[in-house]
């Protein structure tokens, strides 16, 4: 049998491993995962009886290959959820799905209601020209915008930054307002310096017609009721009873029950590379602090780690490619979950909830004053990430930093009261009373960030796929901002070589370049 050593356990690798053995019995697999968790940012933490997402993971996808694997491991529900019974809410159900008040192993149909929280308003995401916004911004901004967007549409800039693709797209009043600043919070670095790579792989400009269209039927329409929730607000999407690290914790059972096999709290800090392989690699155990590296020979690698990391862990790398290796920039984040008894923010949609909270899965936070960036409740992702969810609000507070920096290096208590801070500034609580409990997470290397040595990734890809029996797959694998069901395919692609015996790997770094998932 041949040895496969997949590194990292997040949906890439727990995927790689699954299919590989699901596929044949040739091979022997193990995967080490750094740390004691399964699913990498999409995993779930558990605390106090509340369960925290990572980053917020919707399960949706319009390949049927993705969907039918999920499907198989956690089925679509049959039965209402918990939510479902006590709003009277009408949704689809599967056909002998499985009923979540008595099974665990399920994915719930959820509504997707994500805003822009900006000067005390809502508007829409991703940000629309419609009644909406022109109430909120007032006529004068709304007429500078529009005129703005005509002479970007007649004098597009060299795009050669991720600021020339927004204004090529959206004219600079917009991006004024809602691009600039908030992707500074994101990346720590202005749009100018990020390449334009990044735009053209998640956003699609405005579209005209569409605006002048919502435009007339909200003014002439009769029916004013029909535009009370913008339907761009809301779509649907799956998710797990308890998170995505719930399916991606599932999954690995399976994968173990095949014979697999996970090692956690294991670091791989080095590879050693001998006439065109990777022919081991170098393992110690992360939770502990004395030497303890030990070698593991391997016949095939999937790797889903840092390429940074992995590349400076090799030996005989060109000094080109360390040098590039090593500027390749990541953003760093930190969750602060906090327990709440109530929230000043009123609902002011259609759309029923528990306790008539608001009905938002996420809140983007635009405004500078904070440095918060985005909010989750996690209530309206699933009604059992809350322990009490008819009595108490479990919302995640989002921040973007650096490793190491001032930020990072908080303490929990701090951050805590960092967070509880910010939310009132924003007058969306009242008082740290209405603070009842709290916790933090941080996540190293969650965003691989597209400027530095990002620009030269390609002489990267190149001299990796050098070597034949390494095969680099998913987010930090490939240094791209993947969507979880892109993490995911290009494990598909990675074992369909391994098992049909393809040495080109242009099908596994061309996964995520089409263009059909771009936000509106």
């Amino acid at each position: 049998m041949k040895k496969v050593i997949i590194i990292g356990a997040g949906p890439a690798g727990i995927t790689a491993g699954y299919e590989l053995l699901k596929r044949s019995n040739d091979f022997d697999v193990i995967i080490f995962e750094e740390s004691n968790r399964i699913g990498g940012i999409s995993c779930t933490i558990p605390y106090n009886g509340n369960k925290m997402d990572i980053g917020g993971h919707r399960f949706f996808s319009k390949n049927q290959d993705v969907i039918k694997w999920w499907d198989r491991i956690l089925p679509k529900q049959g039965k209402q959820s918990y939510d479902d019974k006590i709003l009277g809410r009408n949704i689809s159900l599967s056909d002998n799905g499985p009923d979540p008040e008595s099974d665990d192993k399920v994915m719930l149909r959820r509504r997707r209601v994500s805003r822009i929280f900006y000067k005390n308003k809502f508007f829409d995401y991703p940000v629309t020209i419609n009644w909406n916004t022109i109430r909120n911004m007032g006529m004068l901004t709304t007429l500078q915008i529009g005129f703005s967007y005509i002479h970007s549409v007649f004098h597009q800039l060299k795009e050669d930054s991720l600021e020339s693709f927004y204004i090529n797209r959206f004219g600079y009043k917009l991006y004024s307002l809602f691009f600039k600043n908030y992707t500074e919070k994101i990346w720590g670095v202005s749009p100018k310096v990020i390449s334009p790579d990044w735009g053209k792989q998640r956003v699609r400009g405005l579209n005209i017609m569409a605006l002048m269209k919502n435009i007339f039927y909200k003014t002439f329409s009769r029916n004013k009721s029909d535009y009370k929730i913008e339907t761009s607000l809301i779509e649907e999407f799956y998710y797990p009873k308890y998170g995505p690290g719930h399916l991606w914790e599932t999954a690995a059972e399976e994968f173990i029950g095949m014979g697999g096999k996970i090692q956690k709290n294991t670091k791989v800090s080095g590879l050693r590379t001998e006439n065109g392989k990777v022919i081991s690699v170098f393992t110690e155990a992360s939770d502990v602090l004395s030497d303890n590296k030990k070698e593991e020979k391997a016949d095939i690698i999937i790797s889903t780690m840092p390429l940074k990391d992995m590349i400076i862990g090799m030996n005989d790398i060109p000094p080109y490619i360390k040098d590039i290796a090593l500027g390749l920039p990541y953003r760093d984040f930190v969750t602060v979950g906090l327990l709440l008894d109530r929230m000043n923010l009123k609902n002011e949609t259609q759309i029923k909830t528990i306790s008539n909270i608001i009905p938002d899965c996420w809140i983007y936070v635009q405004d500078t004053e904070v440095k918060l960036g985005r909010i989750q409740i996690f209530n309206n992702w699933s009604p059992y990430m809350a322990k009490d969810p008819e009595n108490t609000i479990w919302i995640g507070l989002e921040y973007f930093c650096a490793e190491g920096d001032w930020y990072w290096n908080m303490s929990e208590n701090e951050w805590i009261k960092f967070g509880t801070k910010e939310l009132i500034q924003m007058r969306i609580i009242s008082s740290e009373s209405n603070v009842l409990d709290g916790h933090i997470e941080k996540i190293k290397k969650a965003y691989p960030a597209y400027y530095n040595t990002y620009t030269k990734i390609n002489e990267v890809k190149i001299y990796l796929d050098s070597f034949s029996n390494l095969y680099c797959i998913g987010r930090n694998g490939q240094h791209r901002y993947n969507n979880m069901d892109h993490s995911m395919l290009t494990a598909f692609e990675a074992i369909n070589n391994i098992i049909e015996g393809r040495d080109d790997k242009e099908n596994v770094w061309n996964i995520n370049t089409e263009k059909e998932y771009l936000e509106a």
